[in-house]
């Protein structure tokens, strides 16, 4: 049966200049000059950049001393599960050469071995009921840390939680044979502004202790999370400071982690000077059973951050391509301009 007039006009889209396709259009047009003037600047750019960020990341400061062997009476203690309840500490001395650390110095431990990627560990938390807040006793994603034996809810849960790590660092300046003081160093400040202010919360409640009733804490931990800062009530509960940078989960398995920042006040206004030191390190987290190695760390920053070199060398690789990219397409455009010039003489 033939389709009537009306029918076939009225599938017609409208006559307006959208969709009747009339719009004015550009189109962009390159010519070889300005793509290789593009081409140029960024590598310009792109080499320059590398080279600062190199240079800065050359100019910091660094000291790591690997505790796992020095420690190594503690650390076979910690390998029987059954001695968690008996204390173990050991002193490392060092000295620190030539001018001081300047600026701000940050303490890091660093673990080798301790691989945080795992699919079942990464997963084993509770992101969007307990760490905000909402229902601490929301268990359901947790395991095989939901519970204790007598079936009450883990707080805060999961396998990163209870791995946690908990070794004590004091950092002390030998002034003389017979007087040490103790660095100042700030347990504040080391999380990122989204960590504190939207992926963890504590209870609205002002009292913790209340809001945690019926629940225990974690297996590995010697504290409940309501109790992990004595001195600063701020610094307790899921807005804990080493809890949550401990929640960031590293990609690989050697990776460092802010333990504090220096307090620049009376003898340290200007950073650490040389001289002697020790670390006073309260040995818990065990590393040997799976063949790890801890280590403590102390550095400056550069003004972008760290002290890695990945940022500089990635820059100057890629200036360093489009460079050559920038003389290869000259190059190809110089000789198909010659061969158009001579056919034209022809």
């Amino acid at each position: 049966m033939e389709e009537r007039p009306q029918h076939r006009l009225s599938r017609l889209p409208d006559n307006s200049a959208l969709k009747q396709q009339e719009l004015p259009a550009h189109r962009l047009y390159f010519t070889a000059r300005r793509v290789l003037f593009v081409f140029f600047t960024t590598g310009i750019f792109c080499l320059c950049m590398g080279i600062i960020l190199i240079l800065s990341a050359r100019s910091t400061q660094e000291i790591e001393i690997n505790y796992t062997r020095i420690c190594a009476n503690c650390a076979k203690l910690r390998e029987n599960a059954s001695n968690f309840d008996k204390e173990c500490t050991c002193s490392i001395p060092f000295y620190l050469s030539g001018k001081m650390m300047v600026g701000y110095v940050y303490m890091y431990y660093k673990l080798y071995g301790f691989y945080q990627n795992l699919y079942r560990y990464v997963r084993s938390r509770s992101n969007r009921q307990q760490l905000v807040g909402k229902d601490t006793k929301a268990v359901e994603d947790c395991a095989p840390f939901k519970t204790s034996d007598n079936k009450t809810p883990i707080v805060p849960c999961g396998a990163i939680a209870n791995s946690m790590f908990n070794d004590t660092i004091i950092l002390l300046h030998n002034i003389n044979s017979s007087v040490q003081i103790k660095v100042p160093m700030l347990k504040s400040g080391l999380m990122w502004w989204t960590d504190k202010y939207v992926r963890f919360q504590n209870p609205s409640s002002k009292n913790l202790a209340d809001e945690f009733r019926g629940t225990t804490k974690p297996p590995n931990w010697p504290k409940p999370v309501y109790d992990l800062d004595k001195k600063d009530p701020r610094n307790n509960g899921f807005l804990n400071d080493d809890f949550i940078v401990w929640m960031r989960a590293a990609a690989f398995p050697t990776f460092k982690t802010q333990y504090g920042r220096l307090n620049r006040t009376h003898r340290f206004i200007e950073g650490l000077p040389a001289g002697n030191y020790s670390f006073n390190i309260t040995y818990n987290f065990p590393v040997t059973r799976f063949h790890g190695e801890k280590s403590v760390v102390l550095s400056t920053l550069t003004w972008y951050g760290g002290n890695s070199l990945f940022l500089g060398l990635a820059y100057t690789v890629t200036g360093a391509i489009t460079w050559l990219a920038s003389f290869a397409m000259m190059a190809i455009h110089i000789m198909l301009k010659n061969k158009k010039m001579s056919f034209f003489h022809q």
